[in-house]
C-alpha cells in the first residue's frame, strides 16, 4: 500500500477512535503532503512522502531540544508524541553496523578516493537510507571514511 494511502487510512481510524492528538498529527502530515502537491504540481511518490516525514521528524527533534533547554517539558512531551506518530510511517531504522556496511559498499561502487567524491557517495546512499538513518550523521561518517582513504 502506498504511504500516502496508509496515512489517509490512519486518519480515518483516528477519527473513528476519537483520538484527537493522533488525528492532529496525521492531519499535519496530510497538510505537508498537500503543500508538496501544490508546490511541485505532482502527486508525491513514497520517497517524496518519506522526505516529508523525515523533515517533520527533524523539526520535532529540534523543537524537543529547544523546549527541554527552555524547561518546557509539557511541550517537549507533545512533540515526542507527534514524533511517535511520524515514526509509524517510516521504515525500520538501520543499525549502525548496517549503515557502515552500506557506506563502505557505496564508496566501493562509486570508486570514491577522497572527500572530493563525497557528493557521488551521498547520491548513491540517499535513496537506500532515506527514512532509515539520519542522513546528517551518515554524511559525517562518509566524510570521515573518505578522509581516511586519501584526503580530498
Amino acid at each position: 500500500m502506498q504511504l500516502k494511502t496508509r496515512i489517509a487510512e490512519a486518519v480515518k481510524t483516528a477519527m473513528r477512535a476519537r483520538n484527537r492528538e493522533r488525528l492532529a498529527t496525521l492531519r499535519l502530515i496530510q497538510s505537508e503532503i498537500k503543500q508538496f502537491e501544490v508546490d511541485e504540481r505532482r502527486e508525491p511518490d513514497d520517497p517524496a512522502v518519506l522526505a516529508i516525514l523525515n523533515r517533520m521528524l527533524k523539526q520535532r527533534r529540534d523543537s524537543i531540544e529547544q523546549y527541554r533547554r527552555g524547561a518546557r517539558e509539557d511541550l517537549a512531551q507533545r512533540e515526542e508524541a507527534e514524533t511517535a506518530v511520524l515514526r509509524e510511517f517510516l521504515p525500520e531504522p538501520l543499525s549502525p553496523a548496517e549503515v557502515a556496511a552500506r557506506i563502505d559498499a557505496a564508496i566501493a561502487a562509486t570508486g570514491a578516493s577522497g572527500v572530493k567524491d563525497m557528493g557521488r557517495v551521498m547520491a548513491e546512499l540517499k535513496p537506500q537510507l532515506l527514512g532509515r538513518a539520519d542522513l546528517a550523521e551518515v554524511s559525517r561518517q562518509v566524510q570521515t571514511a573518505l578522509a581516511q582513504r586519501g584526503g580530498g
